[in-house]
């Protein structure tokens, strides 16, 4: 069951962070420095939220 939980934050983290990679696309796009910064802070939110989870995981495991 813990592995299971594990898993969905993994998947959830990479959600956040694929949603994150699409806010700089945008952000870049539009030449928006306030954007940017924020999609920035959104993919540093996603990237600590996959690390995380992952070490979550491998904790579960052992």
């Amino acid at each position: 069951m813990k592995q299971v939980r594990g898993l969905i934050g993994v998947a959830s983290a990479v959600g956040g962070a694929v949603s994150a990679a699409s806010a700089v696309r945008a952000a870049k796009g539009k030449n928006d420095k306030l954007l940017l910064a924020n999609a920035i802070a959104s993919a540093a939110a996603a990237l600590t939220g996959v690390l995380l989870a992952v070490r979550r995981f491998r904790k579960d495991e052992k």
